[in-house]
């Protein structure tokens, strides 16, 4: 049978961030389709964050172009990006460990997120509804009425992506989902990653390479801002241009 060939739904071309003359990335280039598993991965220092930083409008790029949707977002403000359908967890849990876990993901639901929402925000069935199927998405669904920092390490990175997901982007960057976490939480997580992507698209970055076999559609291997190799993971992992700068066996 012949898979339908799906939408680039971000691309990006010839990336290129100076800082101070170091190119922390240099002329790189990637292409997420819709409902795939993006991972990057490559040594400290290669570009990655920055990748993602220059994607979700934290850094401005030097050179290049970022489209998402067809729309160009390097001209974009952050929360412009973010209403797009662009939503990002950084590498530690940012969530509001004084309030619960339902509170955490109402907080996160979009009508509550904007000024006027907020001034008006009333708990409606829709949004009790979107938190309980989005808390059982995320295994925290007999946690809901628990306060946020008696969770696991585990479970707080979780409720992150909870946060994210109730806000329905279509692209949503990981940044080492699975740093701390447990070998049963690990496993969980590419479960909850694999369920996410059938219906939007998913970018990790992440050093765990059993995680990143366990996830990956597609894998590019990052070093010195540069793309170093890029295919499936068998086809990098046997790289040996990717066994000498990053696995090292």
């Amino acid at each position: 049978m012949i898979k339908p060939i799906k939408e680039i739904i971000l691309a990006v071309e010839g990336l290129t961030v100076s800082f101070n003359g170091f190119k922390a990335v240099d002329d790189f280039s990637m292409y997420i389709d819709e409902g795939q598993i993006y991972v990057i991965i490559g040594p400290n220092g290669a570009g990655k964050t920055t990748v993602l930083d220059l994607i979700c409008g934290k850094t401005r790029l030097t050179s290049g172009s970022i489209k998402f949707d067809g729309k160009e977002l390097s001209r974009m403000k952050e929360n412009k990006i973010v209403h797009a359908g662009v939503g990002r967890k950084f590498q530690n849990p940012s969530i509001y460990e004084n309030l619960t876990v339902f509170e955490n993901l109402e907080l996160s639901y979009p009508k509550a997120r904007t000024a006027t929402g907020a001034l008006f925000f009333k708990r409606t069935e829709e949004i009790v509804r979107a938190v309980e199927n989005v808390a059982q998405e995320i295994f925290l669904d007999e946690f809901l009425h628990i306060q946020a920092d008696l969770l696991s390490h585990g479970q707080k990175q979780w409720l992150e992506i909870g946060m994210l997901l109730i806000q329905n982007p279509r692209l949503l960057m990981l940044d080492e989902p699975v740093a701390g976490m447990s070998v049963t939480e690990r496993q969980k997580t590419a479960q909850l990653l694999r369920r996410i992507a059938g219906g939007r698209s998913v970018l990790v970055i992440e050093h765990d390479m059993q995680f990143v076999e366990d996830i990956a559609d597609h894998v590019t291997v990052m070093h010195q801002g540069k793309v170093l190799s890029e295919g499936s993971i068998s086809k990098v992992k046997n790289d040996p241009r990717v066994i000498d700068v990053y696995l090292g066996h």
